[in-house]
Order: C-alpha cells, then structure tokens, then sequence
C-alpha cells in the first residue's frame, strides 16, 4: 500500500487499522490475554497506536510471519495457555462472534480456522493468457483468527524451522494437526490494497450499525452499617444498603440496562444471588463484565443516564467522582455518563428512608445482525 506508515497504522475512522483489532480481542470474555508482535521500526507508531489499552509490552518478530508468530508463542509460554488465536493485524473488523466461533471449535478439534466460499470462477493464468479453469471443488478462503491448542501449534511451529509456510493452518498441517473450518465473514477483510481501507470504513460508517436502548431498576433496602455504595464510591452514612453483594443499587440498575441493550437477560441471570462466590462482592465486576458483553459484540456505549432516588446520603457533593468512577468502569468518557438524583418528597420507602432506588438508560450502537 502507498503512504510513509504500514497499513496497520493507517487511519480506520479514527483509530489505526490495528487498535480496531486490538480492541476486539481485548473486550472478548473468553480471551485472557493479548500479546502484539512488531516489527522493530514500529516502536514508535504502536505506542501511539495503542495509548490507554491495557496491553503488555510488544515484542519484535522476526524475519518471516512464521518466525513472528514463533516468537509471539514462546513469549505467552509463561501463562501456560490452552488455547492460543493468531490474528492479523492488518484484519481490523473481526467480531465477537467469529473470535467465539473459533474457541469453541478447539474444544475438540488440534485447531480451528475461519473460512468462506470461493464464489468467483477461478483461471490460471500465464502473461495475462487464460491457461485454464480451476474447479472450485473444496476450495474455500482463509482468514483469521486461526486458533490452536498452544502445546500442539507450539510443537508444530518447532517442527517447522527452517521451512517456509504460508500460514498457521499449514503449520498444523504439516506437523499432522486435525484443522477444522468455521464460517467465516465477508467483513473480516484484510487490509491489502487503498480500496481495501475505503470499503472498511463504509462498513464501520455506512448504515451497517443500529442503535439500541436499554433500561434498568434496581432497590436494596437500608440496614445497619456506616458505608453505602453508590455508583462505585463508598460514601459514609449512618446504614449501608443490604444485599449478597455490596448492595450498590446504581451500578445493579445500569448492567441491567446495558444487558438489556443487548437482550442478554439480567444481572440475576449472570451473577445468581444464590451463588457464594458473589457475596459481598464488588458491583463494578458486574458493570465490567457487562460493558465487555457489549464490546464483544463489536458495540460501543454511547450515552448512559442515571437517576439515584433517596433522602439520604446527598448524591450532589459525590456526583463527578461517580461519573468520573462510572465512566472508568465502563471505559468511556465521563462526557457520555449522566448521574443524576432526585427524592420521593417523602412518600413511600424511599421517603421513610428505608431504602434506595435507582433507574438507568442506556444507549449504545452495535453492528447490525
């Protein structure tokens, strides 16, 4: 491609062609860790490239993308991994869904590559002379990521050295690994050529995003204490708020809605109260883990509003640390989070001071289905 920097550097509506990537695995629930190999002279342009990710260090590939992803393996050795994705970085739209597609398939397959149909007619072809038709037969196209069980792919790369192949699949291939397919998607596509760069940008910006709404409610009643949560900060009171985990009502109300914008059922049905391991636990877990639901799906929050409903404790002189709290949690902006309160005039229980409530909307936009 033309320009003074790689294509995994280039502009892609307002990040680089390889932060897009980079944040979609790094928001995916089912992916621990992210480990970015580059090329030496890139120090500089990844850093940027990655400003405010929680990403380890990089380390630098090698000669071939063979040797790269060699490297890339043998630096992730220390977290003994089960499964390990290979990616492209210049495959900037990859979704959620389709990383998913590939975990599951290694629970019994040695490995496991996206793929679609060859659609076109295919001709071999000598001096720009049509030599001959090739049959389409069992042939389909490769992307990534390709997926692999780490001890298996660690053992065929080493096999491998000294060899030139052209990807992971052949690796595995080679050393005698089971490979299966799984759909692929037409909008993984890699970044190769200037037109390549225009049609993902139509695709993040072109009509293919609907925007949702999501609503949630949530109560906890007072009880003895001197600490209430509420929307992530510990505020001294006279009660603290009663519940299996740390009873903070605000945060409770707004996974219910992202959830809810997503139609992922509610907080009740991904972390049970009847479940030990969440008592007393702390409600920004819950909030996390329903932000990353919402990313692993290739959204993003664009606005969230909250309304906190009680006599007491005064929401005002903590307001900007919730936003700015809520909007860490979150990994967004305090510009997009509203934290609002209001009283009851003193009817019903929140007017007794029996209790809080809190009510949230959300919006956020996602690839359209």
């Amino acid at each position: 491609m033309p320009g003074e920097r790689p294509k995994q550097y280039r502009d892609l509506c307002g990040k680089t062609v390889l932060r897009h990537a980079l944040e979609a695995f790094s928001a995916h629930p089912g992916i621990s860790h992210v480990q970015a190999v580059i090329h030496p002279d890139d120090a500089a342009d990844f850093a940027m490239a990655t400003e405010g990710l929680r990403l380890p260090a990089p380390i630098h590939g090698g000669e071939t993308r063979q040797e790269s992803v060699r490297l890339g393996l043998e630096a992730v050795a220390g977290g003994k991994p089960a499964k390990v994705l290979i990616h492209d970085g210049a495959r900037p739209l990859v979704s959620g869904t389709l990383i998913s597609r590939v975990i599951t398939a290694l629970d019994t397959r040695d490995g496991a590559i996206p793929a679609l149909p060859v659609n076109d007619t295919l001709k071999r072809v000598d001096s720009e002379q049509i030599g001959e038709t090739v049959s389409r037969d069992n042939l389909v196209r490769a992307q990534t990521p390709q997926g692999f069980r780490y001890d298996a792919i660690v053992r065929a790369h080493n096999a491998a050295l000294g060899q030139s192949l052209t990807d992971d699949a052949a690796v595995a291939e080679a050393f005698g690994l089971s490979v299966a397919t799984v759909p692929g998607a037409e909008d993984n596509l890699k970044i190769t050529r200037e037109e390549d760069l225009e049609r993902a940008a139509r695709i993040l910006g072109g009509g293919l995003v609907e925007t949702r709404t999501g609503t949630g409610f949530d109560v906890h009643r007072f009880a003895d204490g001197d600490v209430v949560h509420l929307g992530g900060i510990a505020i001294p009171h006279s009660q603290s708020l009663s519940g299996h985990s740390d009873a903070d009502v605000a945060l409770h109300a707004l996974t219910d809605a992202l959830l809810g914008a997503i139609a992922d059922g509610d907080i009740g049905a991904h972390f049970p109260p009847s479940d030990p391991q969440w008592r007393g636990a702390a409600s920004d877990i819950f909030l996390r883990h329903a932000a990353g639901l919402l990313r692993a799906r290739g959204g993003r929050l664009v606005h969230a509003d909250l309304t906190i409903i009680c006599e007491a404790p005064k929401v005002g002189p903590h307001r900007e640390a919730m936003r700015a709290r809520i909007a860490g949690i979150l990994e967004s902006e305090p510009g997009r989070i509203s934290v609002k309160a209001t009283t009851t005039e003193g009817l019903g229980f929140t007017g007794r001071n029996e209790g809080i409530a809190a009510q949230a909307c959300v919006t956020v936009e996602l690839p359209r289905t």
